[in-house]
């Protein structure tokens, strides 16, 4: 046989593409050619290979090999492709019997001695395999990522003789069992750790029933970065449908999916240094940027005045929609993007002293108005709770923390959050108009109550919804079917910038 055709994935964003990797021996000078639009990383693995087969004691045929990478129309990159590459060869050499191999699918890169190396990206090969009814081979420390798809069948090898061994049935391999356990809420840090900040504390587990977006402003060391990277853990414990959408993204990204994460919501917290494509992805192979690392969980903004007002302006797309598409010359990309987005800020440029709670702030208006002027109001209107976070006195750092658990607060969230997925399948802040009309009704008396906020403060119909979201999410934590007095206005008060504006 000189023709042989085996089965591999290669990733096309969050997708899988099936790729054939067909294999011909033909007569004349001996060469290797690699074709079907590979990479340089592809066409290296000509070198990998041979050298593979060789020290795994096989023949190298001394023939004209050509690679095919169907369909050639699909860029093709890394080294996954060396495992089907060399089985291939050894099937149409005769070394391998061809015998049940349409039932298999192969990716893994493979050493100079034949052992396998791990590749990224594969836990959306194992979807689409799984989708495929086929089984999947890959390297041994793919195998846990691979197997979080509970109904696929994986195959794990540290070498190219096991599954040699396995496909002529001289050595059998028995499916791998995952042994990730979903840590859900194992979380290092706890709400309990911090002192005061009541109203902070409940505007954060307020953001956190709602999935609504926060802005936390103050003066330098009130506990903004301490409250913010605490929201994760009154988050409600990811479903498996969750963690695996954002297990999907974490494979395909540079860094990987860190088996250790698996079931804790991410938790992004990027320099105000970042680029715009650093935040919403990009790049030459079109990779997902920190919006997209983050999702089902928290994007957390430091410093936020910081960040180049061009940069924060490409979020406001992504914050309305949830997701975020990248066009480019050569290939396009779409990836999800529903993140919370944590933010903190100072009052204004001038330091330590700036804290116009105590009026000794020695910043101009001018100056003051400049500094908040970094934010534009369209993205300031899509962050639904807006906070001042004041400093502490030091009678109050001096004792000891005895604010809730992460949770204590956690469970007044998931009941919270179970109310609003009962009434209307999602949580508070997907809302659209229709369901805001729906589920956000008030009384007379509020309705003019929230026209004289509109009125004074100039609110936008935007900030409109997003306080009548913030007053229902209240509302759900009160167990209220209907929305109070006290949570409209609770709600309202949690429009800072609009009054500093």
């Amino acid at each position: 046989m000189n023709l042989a055709v085996v089965y591999s994935r290669t990733n096309d964003g969050i997708d899988a593409p099936q790729v054939s990797v067909e294999v011909h021996l033909g007569n004349g000078l001996p060469g290797f050619s690699i074709v079907g639009l590979p990479e340089l990383a592809v066409k290296e693995s000509k070198d990998r290979v041979r050298a593979a087969l060789l020290n795994s004691n096989f023949e190298f045929p001394a023939k004209r090999i050509t690679v095919n990478l169907a369909p050639a129309d699909i860029p093709k990159d890394g080294g996954r492709f060396d495992l089907p590459i060399a089985l291939g060869i050894l099937v149409a050499s005769g070394q391998l019997s061809e015998k049940g191999l349409t039932d298999y699918e192969f990716i893994g890169e493979l050493s100079l001695g034949g052992q396998l190396r791990p590749v990224k990206g594969v836990l959306p090969t194992a979807y689409a395999v799984n989708n495929a009814k086929r089984s999947l081979f890959v390297p041994q420390e793919n195998a846990n990522e691979a197997g979080l798809i509970k109904s696929l069948s994986v195959f794990a090898a540290n070498h190219l003789l096991q599954i040699c061994g396995h496909l002529s049935g001289t050595e059998k391999l028995l499916p791998h069992v995952s042994t990730l356990k979903n840590k859900t809420t194992e979380y290092d840090a706890d709400l309990s750790d911090v002192k005061g900040q009541y109203q902070a504390r409940r505007a954060l587990e307020i953001a956190a029933a709602g999935n609504l977006n926060l802005l936390m402003v103050g003066p330098p060391g009130t506990g903004k970065t301490m409250l913010a990277t605490r929201l994760a853990t009154i988050l409600p414990p990811m479903t498996e449908a969750e963690a695996l959408q954002s297990a999907t993204i974490a494979s395909i990204s540079d860094q990987g999916f860190k088996v250790g994460n698996w079931g804790l919501r991410p938790v992004r917290d990027p320099h105000h240094t970042s680029s715009g494509v650093a935040l919403v992805g990009g790049g030459a192979k079109v990779r997902p940027g920190e919006i997209s690392l983050a999702h089902n969980g928290v994007l957390f903004l430091d410093e936020l005045t910081e960040f180049d007002r061009k940069v924060l302006d490409v979020l406001r797309e992504p914050l309305e929609t949830g997701r975020i598409t990248i066009s480019r010359a050569a290939r396009q990309a779409s990836y999800p993007a529903q993140f919370q987005l944590v933010a903190a800020m100072n009052f204004c440029p001038q330091g330590i002293d700036c804290d116009p709670a105590q009026n000794n702030c020695q910043c101009s208006l001018e100056q003051q108005r400049r500094y908040r002027s970094k934010i534009s109001a369209p993205f300031l209107d899509r962050i639904d709770l807006q906070i001042e976070v004041p400093r502490l006195p030091r009678e109050e750092l001096q004792k000891p923390a005895t604010g809730e658990s992460s949770e204590q607060v956690r469970a007044r969230v998931v009941a919270a959050r179970e109310r609003q997925l009962q009434r209307q399948q999602k949580a508070n802040r997907f809302l659209n108009n229709k369901e805001i009309e729906k589920y956000c009704q008030l009384s007379k008396a509020d309705e003019a109550l929230l026209a004289q906020v509109m009125d004074k403060f100039r609110l936008s119909a935007r900030a409109y919804h997003r306080i009548l979201k913030v007053a229902r999410t209240i509302a759900d934590l009160a167990n209220s079917k209907q929305i109070q007095t006290t949570h409209l206005s609770e709600a309202v008060a949690y429009r800072s910038m609009d009054r500093l504006n």
